[in-house]
């Protein structure tokens, strides 16, 4: 997607957005009834009386789903705003012997596909790897007359990477780097980010046009991770948006799930179960039908009976339980869960045109700024969901 396919998208997902709102901000674990239902009754009851596990089944891939109207309508919107091509691949030259070996066989996939993304009209000569972690994606991008500088936070990280750099015989500086402050950075450096989080790849797109590095590359992920109360737009477009996002909004792209596996899926259902029938208990105590947040956690709390369960976590939250009958709370915590997981499914329609509108907010960004951009997938979801990339190069 170029830059003035860039500009037409982001409109086009900007309206989209904004006329379903209804739709999609409102969070059916928060919320017992939502405002949209009453609007689309057939839809409600045909989402509210299927099971978790058929919840489960359409998780991924929503706009299957033979549901009332509004959604099949939706569904197809929602497919056509947020198509878009994969990037051209190039083939990479063959990795340094064993430099995969301490990298995790998906992330070491990832490093692979956003590697054969990089597509520059002229070849970099100094790589940076931004929060690079041991700096696996900057060794497998450098080569023979490049540099490499890894950033990082972590000073294990770092010292744990200088060590792999070593042995692989490989010329890289792995540097402490709070990149949130003044960053070193020159217009010959190339700046590349996998799944740099929120804040620090807003950094990034801002620190490296403000050097006037020539050209960078950036897979975003978890946008929510900002330390503003709302998203700040970044590109004039996205300013005079009547689009304004909060944390929780930021978070409905990351909503999807393709890697997790068994123990963990059953982990995080009866977790949310148990919440959801402590929501039930706590509406009844203080006579209120209002959410009530609670924090997060340890997983020592799931093997708890039911009853000390809701009883401690009430105690946390000053209130006082009784007798209940707690079998029956329970029971109705695993139903709301099967109703939460369906309605869901409505948001998850939405979940990819968010991502896209926030992600080409950057691609226009960097166009403001003199940068010719290309956006497309580097990857296949079931690699990662997070698999959009923004290419920038200047002349």
């Amino acid at each position: 997607m170029r830059a003035k396919d860039v500009e037409a998208r982001f409109a086009a997902l900007d309206a989209f957005l904004i006329e379903h709102q209804g739709l999609w901000r409102p969070r059916p674990f928060t919320h017992r009834q939502l405002p949209w239902e009453a609007e689309h009754p057939a839809l409600s009851q045909w989402l509210r009386q299927r099971s978790l596990a058929d919840a489960e089944t359409a998780h991924n891939q929503p706009h299957d789903l033979p549901a009332p109207a509004p959604f099949p309508q939706l569904a197809a919107q929602a497919l056509a705003l947020s198509a878009v091509d994969n990037l051209p691949r190039v083939p990479l030259e063959p990795a340094h012997p064993r430099l995969h070996v301490d990298v995790p066989g998906r992330k070491w996939q990832q490093i692979e596909a956003f590697g054969a993304a990089l597509s520059f009209a002229a070849t970099p000569t100094h790589w940076l790897d931004w929060c690079a972690g041991k700096g696996h994606l900057g060794r497998r991008l450098l080569h023979t007359g490049q540099q490499l500088t890894c950033l990082e936070y972590d000073p294990a990280l770092i010292a744990a990477g200088q060590a792999l750099s070593d042995h692989h015989g490989l010329p890289v500086t792995h540097r402490l780097q709070d990149v949130m402050a003044d960053v070193p950075l020159s217009a010959e450096h190339t700046p590349v980010a996998l799944h740099a989080c929120g804040d620090l790849h807003i950094r990034l797109l801002q620190a490296a046009s403000a050097a006037g590095c020539k050209q960078l590359a950036l897979a975003p992920c978890c946008y929510n991770r900002i330390s503003a109360d709302r998203y700040q737009a970044l590109s004039g477009l996205g300013r005079a948006s009547a689009l304004q996002l909060s944390i929780d909004d930021l978070g409905l792209p990351l909503s999807e799930t393709v890697t997790a596996g068994a123990r963990v899926r059953r982990q995080r259902d009866s977790s949310m179960a148990r919440r959801l029938g402590f929501d039930r208990l706590q509406r009844e105590l203080r006579g209120c039908d209002d959410y009530l947040p609670t924090p997060s956690l340890p997983s020592a709390w799931l093997d708890k009976p039911f009853a000390d369960y809701c009883r401690e976590l009430a105690t946390l939250k000053g209130l006082s339980t009784g007798a209940q009958d707690w079998a029956a709370l329970e029971a109705h915590g695993w139903q709301r869960l099967a109703e939460v997981r369906n309605l869901e499914l409505l948001r998850g329609l939405f979940r990819r045109p968010l991502e896209l509108w926030l992600v080409l907010d950057r691609a226009l960004f960097l166009s403001e700024n003199r940068y010719r951009v290309e956006v497309g997938s580097f990857c296949e979801p079931a690699l990662t969901p997070r698999n959009l990339m923004v290419l920038a190069e200047r002349d």
